[in-house]
């Protein structure tokens, strides 16, 4: 079992749960951050250590710019007097990046399509469709299709025998379980398109492969996301079927359009509660103006990328419900900082007192009679 299918059956069972894909995906958000506060705290912390110390690494930076090694080497004695790791704040960055990319693989996958391809969420119509995409209607045994288009399986298929029908048989590698019978055939709209696939695709035992007749399989066109359970006849060791095609106009998703906007809008207040809560820390100029800067093109940046690249509505509500609770995490975990703080300082004050001793009055008596003596003698000795 892969990965994908990994994250298909995790969702699957959450929305079992939940009520819906769309909670299963929320919910599952909600996990991943409360696994990543230790991180997250981590993370916070090494940013403010950051803004402390960016003066004193500026002044070095100055100070050895001619001699890069010995630049180099004073930072690194500089980052172990203070214990402070600069790639630490990077960590919680790079983790999210497989769970973002399972979960990409895995909606826009065939097991999901299959199993959750017209689940909906409020106002939006498919949790899998991108913001562009063009489909014919699911159930007409009639693919709409476009030039490029490529076919994958459903993860389980019926297959009839001549004892009767066996429900539910898995099918090896189902992203590559169809062939071209004609391998210079090309997906043209309008021209049906003949598919075959080998028997021994099928997870049967041997003498039962002998005894198939016919297999229903649920074709799915990669591109559009469109289903239609197709009936495979045998011809020898292979099972053939002619699909209808016929040409569809792309359809824009305004769902998905608002969805890409929320992304924008809450990685904007996202990337401002940030540099709110790092404004109080002393920091270079140059460097504050740099993240403002950053905090402002970021989200402008990365929501127009996702107006041309294709990114299921599933992963952008994925990544929405992710911005909203960093939010509230930077905000508990920078008072959580600050407490942290002020204790330790309150600490230090109470302590010092406590720790003075008192001068006692004979060693001052004791020291003005010892001064006293030595100028007696000094007189004498003048005589």
């Amino acid at each position: 079992m892969d990965f994908t299918t990994i994250t298909v059956e995790i969702l699957k069972s959450i929305s079992q749960v939940v009520g819906g894909y769309g909670w299963a995906i929320i919910f599952l958000t909600i996990i991943v951050r409360v696994v990543m506060w230790p991180l997250s705290v981590s993370q916070q912390k090494s940013m403010k250590k950051m803004q402390e110390l960016s003066p004193k690494l500026k002044e070095i930076q100055t100070r050895y710019k001619s001699d890069p090694q010995v630049m180099q080497k004073k930072m690194m004695e500089f980052y172990k007097e203070h214990s402070f790791n600069p790639f630490g704040g990077c960590f919680p960055l790079l983790l999210q990046m497989p769970i973002f990319i399972l979960l990409y693989t895995a909606l826009i996958s065939p097991q999901f399509i299959e199993v959750a391809g017209k689940s909906s969420f409020f106002f939006i119509n498919r949790l899998d469709a991108p913001i562009r995409s063009h489909a014919g209607e699911t159930g007409d045994q009639r693919f709409g299709v476009a030039r490029g288009d490529t076919f994958s399986s459903g993860k389980t298929v019926t297959v009839y025998t001549k004892e009767g029908a066996i429900e539910n048989v898995k099918i090896e590698d189902p992203g590559k379980a169809f062939n071209i019978k004609d391998q210079k055939q090309e997906v043209v709209p309008g021209k049906p398109l003949d598919l075959q696939v080998n028997l021994d695709k099928f997870n049967l035992p041997y003498s039962k492969l002998n005894d198939v007749q016919k297999v229903v399989i649920p074709v799915i066109n990669n591109n559009t996301k469109e289903i239609e359970r197709i009936t495979f006849d045998r011809t020898d060791s292979v099972l053939t079927a002619q699909v209808k095609t016929e040409d569809t106009k792309t359809t824009f998703n305004y769902d998905v359009l608002v969805l890409i906007l929320l992304f924008g809008v809450t990685m904007f207040w996202s990337q401002k509660v940030m540099m709110a809560q790092s404004s109080s820390a002393a920091m270079d100029p140059a460097q504050q103006q740099m993240q403002e800067t950053m905090g402002k093109m970021m989200p402008i940046m990365i929501t127009s990328m996702f107006i041309f690249f294709p990114i299921p509505a599933g992963v952008l509500l994925y990544m929405i419900v992710s911005n909203i609770i960093q939010v509230v995490q930077t905000v508990m975990i920078n008072k959580s900082i600050e407490k942290e703080k002020t204790n330790k300082a309150k600490a230090i004050v109470d302590k010092v007192p406590s720790e003075a001793k008192p001068v006692e009055g004979k060693l001052v008596e004791d020291a003005d009679k010892t001064q006293s003596g030595s100028k007696k003698k000094k007189e004498k000795g003048k005589w």
